[in-house]
């Protein structure tokens, strides 16, 4: 399967060495949830056998590639440099995103060939829906294939009024199997918004179908290859169900904002409530439509909506997407600004930034005049059905600036190699292989600044970017492929930033010490262990299949009760000049005695800015078993002293793997 192979002596050297992951056991139980898979023999992978996996998986893509084109592989250097990177990554100076610990040197990639599985996020336009029947159902089943190998989708209401809507006709209809495949759920979708579509593309009638749902897999089955246990196919009724409550309320009318938001939504949460994949979804709309401003107000008067009925059920699935607005230099932040103070939302894109630059230090170059919008955490310019991939560096694990450098290396260098896969989708494929585009990510930020200064950031930083882009010209030669449009990026982070124990991107922790809570399920292989280890491990409150585990936290240096809501959105300014030439994903928690700033904000900072978030800071204890609860210095003592060293050395439990970009923010889980 592979034809790249680590020297098995120099693999054998790290097999007895204790990794360094973080947060007391929280990093050690991240890796084994969420990214060592199931080996043959019935026990999980060991941090030194998912690192083997990740980097043979990566320099066979290279060696395919180089190979296939006739290009010349030189087997003595793919092995030094496979070797420095594996202790780079085994060492955790960088890592890859989720989805390639999950995911790269597995049957998913290098058999099956689905390479979007490697990709963090997406985006997708719905601008051109109203060109053909084709182009109108595809953004929608491009959204629900992405979602159920797990890549979150960022996607637009710019089709809204550009189709016209007919409800099915039921004298006349086909029936579908549905096969039991994620080909199947994705063709369901398909045909059944086809079947409302037709009609304004010419098509006589528009005749109805009607699903057999009988060859879906039932609720409990393992299913093989991405992980988990089937669903079964009540998730899948249920939203083509929704699809036609939707689409039939706007019969003999063209589609709408809120149907086309809906639309997506539904989609989500259908793959969510699969039990196996999460999604995250960002939705992006004019500041100026109301309609769309309106979409996370469920107490909305439906009378105001484009289709009848009560609107008060759609936070049932309105929860998928993170909402945010498109901005200009010229947007009146007033109004939107006192929507954002209330729960968060929307968040705001400016457009105008994107497209003009790079990094915000350098001139305009209109690199991206192309690009259409975001992914779902908003630290990635795409176009249209463009995929993102991301690859986390740490900073302040470095020995030296040096250090750093040459780790920015590999961590380039494993983003680009993703570039080399095909997915299933020719848009994709087109668009990948055009832009190339990577984003190697820093994250630590807060605890590099603590430790050393920002004046000595901005100098790693700027010279980092610097090294990357001669690096980008020596391996894009190499492999005889365009150079990459864009090359770094700010992500929020989440779990990989977990095993590393380092702050999530440029985002301050919450505490200085503080509980940390992780949900499990009860079925989990690990229960034992984390028992056995001391940790605090009780119901959970929502969810009776699952348990929830506390871990003792402390993080040195600043925490959001020292820092304002004008550092924290300095601090992203400061990165998107001096370091990513994608966007900075950056969520701004406020005070309530904050919240009338964020207008001032937006005008001061909307120069430097290409997309920013804010968050409402919550009370301690507004609701049970929060992510996060502040406890005294004495309180952690106390716990640390009876926590013991987690032993996972022999478990029987099938990794599902991070599903895309994700923190407490932009995750739905």
């Amino acid at each position: 399967m592979l034809n790249f192979k680590l020297d098995d002596d120099f693999v054998a050297q790290y097999k007895d060495i204790t990794p360094d992951f973080g947060y007391n056991g929280l990093g050690l139980l991240t890796f084994y949830r969420t990214y060592s898979r199931l080996k043959a023999d019935g026990t999980n992978e060991q941090w030194h056998e998912t690192v083997r996996r990740v980097v043979e998986g990566a320099y066979s893509l290279q060696k395919e590639h180089i190979l296939s084109n006739e290009l010349g592989w030189n087997n003595r250097k793919g092995q030094r440099s496979a070797q420095e990177m594996y202790d780079r990554i085994f060492k955790m100076k960088f890592l890859p995103p989720g989805r390639m610990l999950w995911a790269l040197g597995s049957p998913i990639i290098h058999k099956r060939k689905v390479g979007q599985a490697l990709f963090n996020c997406a985006f997708v336009s719905t601008a051109s829906i109203g060109k053909n029947i084709e182009e109108a159902v595809k953004p929608f089943t491009f959204m629900m294939d992405m979602s159920m190998v797990g890549v979150g989708v960022g996607f637009d209401v710019e089709g809204a009024d550009k189709i016209e809507v007919n409800k099915q006709d039921d004298d006349t209809h086909e029936l579908y199997t549905i096969p039991d495949s994620r080909e199947g759920w994705v063709m369901s979708v398909e045909k059944l918004l086809f079947s409302y579509f037709a009609k304004h593309f010419g098509f006589n009638k528009a005749c109805g179908v009607h699903f057999n749902y009988d060859e879906i897999r039932p609720a409990g089955v393992p299913i093989e290859g991405f992980g988990g246990v089937s669903s079964g196919p009540a998730p899948l009724e249920k939203l083509h169900q929704q699809i036609r409550q939707v689409l039939n309320k706007n019969n003999g009318k063209h589609i709408s904002i809120t149907a086309i938001a809906d639309i997506m939504n539904m989609i989500g949460q259908c793959v969510v409530a699969g039990n196996v994949r999460r999604t995250a979804q960002i939705a992006l709309g004019s500041v100026e439509n109301k309609e769309y401003r309106k979409l996370k107000d469920y107490s909305w008067n439906s009378k105001e909506n484009k289709y009848e009925g009560k609107m008060a059920h759609r936070a049932a699935w309105g929860w998928a997407s993170n909402n945010s607005v498109t901005v200009d230099m010229n947007t009146n932040f007033a109004e939107v600004s006192k929507q954002t103070a209330v729960n968060g939302e929307p968040g705001f894109v400016f457009m105008d930034n994107i497209r003009a630059f790079s990094r915000m230090c350098d001139p305009a170059d209109h690199k991206d005049e192309k690009a259409m919008g975001t992914n779902p955490c908003g630290e990635q310019t795409l176009e249209s059905y463009e995929l993102c991939c991301l690859v986390e560096t740490f900073p302040s694990r470095a020995e030296s600036k040096e250090d750093y450098l040459r780790t920015l290396k590999f961590a380039y260098l494993l983003g680009k190699t993703a570039t080399l896969v095909n997915t299933t989708w020719h848009e994709t494929n087109r668009v990948q292989k055009r832009n190339r585009r990577i984003g190697t990510s820093v994250s630590g930020i807060t605890n590099f600044i603590d430790k050393y200064s920002l004046e000595t950031l901005k100098t790693w930083l700027d010279d980092g970017y610097k090294h990357i882009q001669s690096w980008d010209d020596i391996y894009s030669s190499w492999l005889c492929v365009p150079k990459s449009i864009k090359t770094t990026s700010v992500k929020p982070s989440g779990t990989v930033s977990l095993l590393a124990g380092v702050n999530p991107g440029c985002h301050f922790p919450e505490f200085d010490y503080y509980i940390r809570r992780v949900r499990i399920a009860k079925t989990s292989g690990l229960i034992p262990a984390i028992k056995e280890s001391g940790l605090h491990i009780e119901e959970d409150v929502v969810d009776h299949s699952s348990l929830v585990v506390e871990f003792p936290v402390h993080n040195e240096g600043k925490s959001l009760k020292d820092v304002t809501i004008w550092e924290q959105v300095a601090l992203a300014v400061f990165l998107q000049k001096y370091w990513s030439d994608n966007q900075v994903s950056c969520t701004v928690t406020f005070r309530p005695e904050e919240a009338s700033q964020i207008k001032t904000v937006l005008d001061y900072y909307k120069y430097d800015l290409k997309a920013i978030s804010f968050l409402p800071k919550l009370d301690i204890g507004a609701y049970a078993q929060m992510p996060y609860e502040a406890i005294t210095k004495a309180r952690y003592e106390e716990l640390v002293k009876h926590v013991k060293q987690i032993d996972f050395m022999v478990l029987a439990e099938d990794s599902i793997g991070e599903k895309f970009c994700s923190n407490d923010v932009c995750t739905v889980s």
